[in-house]
């Protein structure tokens, strides 16, 4: 019988988290984390937590096809998680056609995934990083490219903020005062795609969903208003990523399990405060319009 293995805190971890590969992970930790925190408020309101989680796992055969060309893992997993996106933006308005769409794409990515990692004889620990995330891993390079995205990403939200918003809560009556919901829609899927090519690469594919999707789930519990749900997701989001690299250096311990775990102790402690009955939603008026955001109600 296998004794799991003894956790001792680590003496010299103040110096680890001086070493420029912590200092990396904080940085690119920060950046994905900002872009999550922003999307997130669209992810839970426009029902598009699957979406989220599917992406994740439609960038694998992205990953290990990079792998098997000698090519960066940030581009497979940018082609494939964008080009994914695209396919569930075109599918339609109706969260039914965009689910079958999803699970579609999803079963043929990962059937993909299996032969590609099977093709470039992928090791154990790299099949790993591509499922739970290296945080520690980052390289400069890395960071570079997750700069450009996140600006891309708080530069363009920046700017269909407002009828996204309204195109999320009542599409049908955005759609009759000329909002754009299809583009809209496509057009927030890739930013998401975007966001969840940095964010598999610091939590993993299957762990991604505590970064993008729950502190905003935690945020709606507190309040509805757009703006606060953004604040208080980002940070929830840096808190969890950076006591999470915090831990990992006083534990050896890998990071995406710390940043997880806070995530989701975070929304069980807001949930168990504020009570399984209260949940915050939207509610449209008859004065909404393509440049205002419509009114939120508590019930």
């Amino acid at each position: 019988m296998t004794r799991p293995a003894a956790i001792a805190v680590q003496p010299d971890w103040l110096e680890i988290l001086q070493a420029p590969f912590m200092r990396n992970a904080f940085l690119g930790g920060s950046l994905v984390a900002l872009a999550a925190g922003l999307l997130g408020f669209f992810v839970v309101t426009r029902q598009n937590a699957f979406a989220a989680h599917a992406l994740a796992h439609i960038g694998f055969p992205g990953a290990t096809g990079a792998l098997l060309l000698g090519l960066p893992v940030t581009l497979g997993l940018a082609v494939f998680c964008v080009g994914g996106g695209l396919l569930i933006g075109l599918s339609g308005a109706r969260v039914a056609d965009r689910e079958i769409t999803t699970g579609t794409v999803l079963a043929a990515a990962t059937g993909l995934g299996v032969l590609f990692a099977s093709l470039a004889g992928a090791t154990a620990g790299a099949t790993t990083s591509v499922l739970f995330g290296n945080l520690l891993a980052i390289s400069s390079g890395q960071l570079r490219l997750f700069a450009v995205f996140t600006a891309l990403v708080v530069l363009v939200l920046a700017w269909i903020a407002r009828p996204l918003a309204f195109a999320s809560v009542d599409p049908a009556v955005a759609e009759a005062r000329g909002v754009p919901v299809r583009a809209l829609g496509v057009g927030f899927v890739v930013l998401l795609a975007l966001t969840i090519t940095m964010a598999v690469q610091v939590v993993g594919t299957l762990l991604l969903f505590a970064l993008v999707v729950t502190p905003a789930a935690t945020a709606l519990r507190l309040t509805a208003r757009p703006g606060r749900v953004a604040a208080i997701a980002v940070t929830l989001a840096l808190a969890s990523v950076w006591l999470g690299l915090v831990l990992s250096a006083v534990l050896p311990l890998p990071p995406s399990a710390f940043v997880v775990g806070i995530a989701v102790l975070a929304w069980a402690v807001v949930l168990l405060v504020t009570g399984r009955g209260r949940r915050r939603r939207w509610r449209a008026t008859p004065f909404v319009d393509a440049h205002h955001v419509p009114r939120a109600t508590a019930t």
